[in-house]
């Protein structure tokens, strides 16, 4: 089951009441500042931190009439503070206050999202060493190519949301940078150095040039990141979808005591886990192209963005963080049949082996041509007539006059196949 209260904390982050609380915590650490160079007074700051709140409800009120949320927050925070209420908000725009807060959400949010994948490594990491040496059929197109080991599948998936923790990494520092440096970015009316202490305050770094807003490549960066990770979520999901097909049933998702598969059909077990997150991944993606449509503004700002980004981080946010929370659950639970993966591995005949038949038949002086030409027409008999693939070639003269039959039983070693397992989980797990 999905941890509940991880998405919890992730919608709470993203709440109105949370986003009027950063707005303040903005508004109040400028105020800190205008005082520190002795442009306000302390005690009105003092009375300002004592009194400062406001009210979601009367907020929706307010803009109702002024149809700006700013204007109404601000209005909302005066009622409570009174006339000291003046020295709020002096020479900022409201992208000041929005576009410094949208950074500590982002960069809140993008905290839990490397705790998620964080967790998930772990799992993986286990179900890797777990599956290390358990055979099963390696397949290029959906179609049975060499062998490998189950191990190794989640190996890859490992190394993958590793780099996906770098990237979320380097999304969160891309995006904690604020700016309060006024109506078009010039500090016309506000000092750089309250913008230094307030976002100092805050910890976030200073937007090195602004216009009235901060630039929103940073924003699609942080989307976009969240559309790979979603990506390589997917990636794993189709993964079991395609293993939990009857035909090949090397794998499947838990199912639950009292589960159900199907209003008609009261045998099914379907891998609704991993088909939800290969749908959730298709609106991360989209989300992040609207990210990137969002980067080019007119002048120095116009609106368009803001309704966008509404809707996309706060989705994207708590999508990704429910999708890596699921498929830690499913990873968790996978139902895993080697002997399946044994069964699957003979019904190709043996074919697997080709390659090896080839490349000793050139070892022996054939060119590559000549020997890829006669295993060929070997293996197209062996699949077009059900028939075993080293018999086959054992019957063929121009196999048997190259290679012994011990030489040729030798080929058909799977331990050959594996013996580099564990130098790859050397380079995954401890480099």
């Amino acid at each position: 089951m999905i941890p509940r209260y991880t998405r919890k904390v992730m919608e709470e982050i993203w709440s109105l009441e949370n986003k009027y609380r950063k707005w303040l915590d903005v508004e109040i650490a400028a105020c800190e500042a205008w005082a520190d160079i002795g442009a306000i007074p302390r005690d009105a700051v003092r009375i300002i931190k004592e009194k400062a709140g406001f009210d979601v409800k009367r907020i929706d009120e307010i803009e109702s009439t002024v149809k700006h949320d700013v204007i109404a927050f601000l209005t909302s925070v005066s009622e409570h503070v009174g006339p000291e209420s003046r020295y709020i908000h002096k020479g900022l725009t409201s992208s000041d206050i929005l576009d410094t807060a949208l950074a500590l959400l982002m960069r809140d949010a993008a905290d839990i999202i490397i705790d998620d994948i964080t967790g998930l490594l772990d799992v993986l990491r286990e179900q890797a060493y777990r599956h290390k040496n358990t055979p099963c059929m390696g397949r290029s197109h959906g179609i049975h190519a060499e062998p490998m080991t189950f191990g190794l599948k989640f190996a890859l998936w490992h190394e993958e949301m590793k780099r996906n923790l770098e990237r979320m990494r380097r999304a969160k520092d891309v995006v904690s940078f604020g700016k309060l440096s006024g109506a078009v970015g010039t500090f016309s009316n506000i000092p750089p150095e309250v913008e230094e202490m307030v976002l100092s305050r805050l910890g976030l770094k200073p937007e090195p040039v602004a216009t009235q807003v901060v630039q929103r490549d940073r924003h699609a960066e942080y989307l976009s990141t969240l559309a790979i990770v979603a990506a390589g979520v997917e990636r794993v999901a189709v993964e079991i979808r395609h293993l939990q097909r009857t035909e090949v049933l090397e794998a499947e998702e838990p199912f639950a005591k009292g589960q159900k598969g199907s209003s008609a059909m009261p045998h099914k077990r379907n891998p609704i886990g991993s088909e939800n997150l290969s749908g959730l991944a298709r609106v991360v993606r989209s989300n992040a192209i609207a990210a990137l449509e969002n980067i080019p503004l007119w002048h120095e700002r116009d609106i368009s963005h803001s309704s966008v980004e509404r809707i996309i981080l706060p989705d994207s946010s708590i999508l990704v963080d429910y999708m890596l929370n699921r498929l830690k659950g499913i990873i968790e639970g996978l139902q895993v049949y080697p002997e399946r993966m044994e069964a699957n591995m003979k019904r190709s005949f043996g074919l697997y082996n080709s390659q090896r038949v080839m490349l000793a038949l050139t070892d022996k002086g054939l060119t590559r041509e000549e020997a890829y030409s006669i295993v060929q027409r070997n293996a197209m008999k062996s699949w077009q007539e059900g028939k075993d693939f080293h018999t086959l070639l054992g019957e063929d003269p121009e196999i048997t006059r190259h290679l012994s039959l011990e030489e040729l039983d030798s080929l058909f070693d799977l331990s050959y196949y594996l013996r580099n397992v564990d130098y790859i989980f050397k380079r995954v797990f401890e480099a």
